[in-house]
């Protein structure tokens, strides 16, 4: 008879053992495809060993990065204190097997009391023995109630982080949208007819946009919405970082028609994501698509669908339009042809 212990009760003991981050987040892992292998072979018990140890395992790692915290090892910002970290800097969480979403979780379940904790665990368990069975019906349900959590947090998550910008000193917008007035550059004065921007707004070198300061109008936790044509999108980049923002994703305006350009006659432009600080993104199901089919308006002029967007996604965040060209309801407005400017340059 083999006295080879089975890859669950390794890993269990493993967890009672563990004390350190990376060795609870090991166990974590392991349990976690544990889970999925189980699953597949319809092993109900195992399915649900599996997915407690996983949850165990992920509040421990909440547990231990709240212990190296209050000894000084971890604190915020991932950086101990001259005091005790013995001038060597520390490992980050992301090195020590600790990506973002499991942080998020196991600091979510180290913050529970003990039976919302143990209720928790009793749901994981039926979760996974469903799955393991093929009960699609109780699989679809926690789903749900899944993305109703996630859809809550997040919209707690916006209204705190428009709390946060409205008690600053000075106004604050944790939305910028912006459309530079972008110059771009003819092979010949063949291109600078009717389609040209020049011949519709004053026109701003690179130097020029990327030294306004954004920063200054800029909450800690913000996002900008910035718009850049097909060959601008180089510069749009560079603008973007000069501004302090980092790249996150991009949204395509497809029009109703096509406009100019060298290598393709182009019907879209793009409407770039940067963020900096903590700004939370939509919740996972509430995504609009990354193509938006709009008509063209006036030239330069973005459609209403792109405003009801980013009011969607940030219904309480301060919010500013640089370069705007009318007003809009809950918006400060900034630019050459704004019809007022209530936000300090």
């Amino acid at each position: 008879m083999s006295t080879a212990l089975s890859p669950y009760t390794v890993a269990q003991r493993a967890l009672a053992k563990a004390v350190k981050i990376e060795q609870a987040a090991h166990v974590a892992g392991v349990a976690e495809k544990m889970e999925a292998l189980a699953i597949r072979a319809k092993d109900v018990l195992l399915s649900g060993d599996a997915a407690e140890l996983k949850v165990r395992a992920t509040r421990k790692v909440g547990v231990l990065i709240r212990t190296e915290k209050e000894a000084g090892k971890l604190p915020k910002g991932g950086r101990p204190s001259k005091k005790n970290r013995d001038f060597k800097i520390p490992v980050s969480l992301a090195k020590r097997g600790v990506d973002k979403n499991l942080a998020i979780r196991a600091r979510t379940f180290e913050a529970m009391p003990e039976d919302s904790f143990e209720r928790q665990v009793a749901k994981v368990r039926r979760m996974a023995a469903a799955a393991a069975e093929g009960d699609r019906e109780i699989v679809l349900a926690a789903k749900a109630d899944r993305h109703a959590a996630a859809v809550e947090q997040r919209r707690q998550r916006e209204k705190a982080v428009a709390g946060k910008i409205a008690a600053l000193p000075s106004k604050r917008y944790g939305v910028i949208y912006a459309d530079p007035e972008w110059k771009f550059e003819t092979y010949s004065a063949k291109g600078k007819l009717d389609t040209s921007a020049e011949n519709h707004y004053t026109t701003g070198t690179l130097d020029e946009i990327k030294a306004r300061d954004v920063a200054s109008i800029s909450a800690p936790d913000c996002v900008l919405f910035l718009w850049a044509t097909a060959p601008m999108m180089p510069q749009a980049l560079e603008v973007m970082q000069a501004w302090g923002f980092e790249y996150k994703s991009q949204v395509i305006w497809k029009k109703d028609r096509g406009g100019t350009g060298y290598w393709f006659i182009n019907w879209h432009e793009l409407l770039l994501v940067g963020t900096r600080g903590h700004i939370p993104a939509p919740a996972q199901g509430d995504q609009w698509a990354s193509v938006i089919e709009a008509p063209r308006g006036r030239h330069s002029e973005k459609p209403e669908v792109f405003y009801r967007m980013i009011e969607g996604y940030f219904p309480n965040v301060p919010k500013i339009e640089l370069n705007a060209r009318a007003t809009r309801a809950g918006w400060d407005a900034w630019g050459f042809d704004a019809p007022t400017v209530e936000a300090a340059e």
